[in-house]
């Protein structure tokens, strides 16, 4: 196992995405964050709070979207499937949402979330920002904003975060 981000490095590279963030949606531009459950709306979450505190962005509406039931395998996992609730109380339409999640990998997961927003309305723009963005794309999909760029890697990357598994780090097994 080798260890990609520890968990200083996982904060300094939230705080610079929320630099491009604060960048990307200038002060008059209408902005929403929205996380895809389970690592990503956790990401957004401390994304919301360095905006807040770092960039006086605390007008940012937060999300948290569930794209089990858009995924392009649902029949294969079929009764194993975990579906949780999406949260988004505020509307999307005629915002830049910026969709954020832990690892872009094949862009399946990010087709899925595209999906599920345009379901809520039709928003100015989408932007995506992920922590890993690592090759493998089986779709055209990229990541506007990313901490990490890897290369080609041998086996998965993992993102643990204290909310979740205890620990931040994120490590390629």
């Amino acid at each position: 196992m080798a260890v990609l981000l520890d968990a200083s490095q996982l904060q300094a590279a939230l705080a610079r995405m929320a630099a491009e963030i604060a960048r990307l949606l200038r002060p008059a531009c209408p902005g929403a964050l929205v996380g895809i459950r389970r690592r990503g709306d956790v990401l957004a979450e401390r994304l919301a709070k360095i905006l807040a505190r770092d960039h006086g962005r605390n007008d940012l509406p937060l999300g948290a979207l569930d794209i089990t039931l858009y995924r392009d395998d649902l029949a294969e996992i079929g009764p194993n499937a975990v579906v949780r609730q999406t949260f988004i109380d505020f509307p999307v339409a005629d915002k830049t949402v910026v969709l954020v999640d832990d690892v872009l990998y094949t862009g399946r997961t990010i087709r899925a979330a595209l999906t599920s927003i345009a379901d809520l309305g039709r928003p100015a723009c989408v932007r995506l920002a992920v922590l890993c963005d690592r090759p493998g794309r089986e779709l055209p999909i990229q990541a506007d904003i990313w901490a990490l760029r890897l290369e080609p890697v041998r086996g998965q990357v993992v993102v643990r975060l204290k909310e979740t598994d205890g620990v931040d780090e994120v490590t390629s097994e």
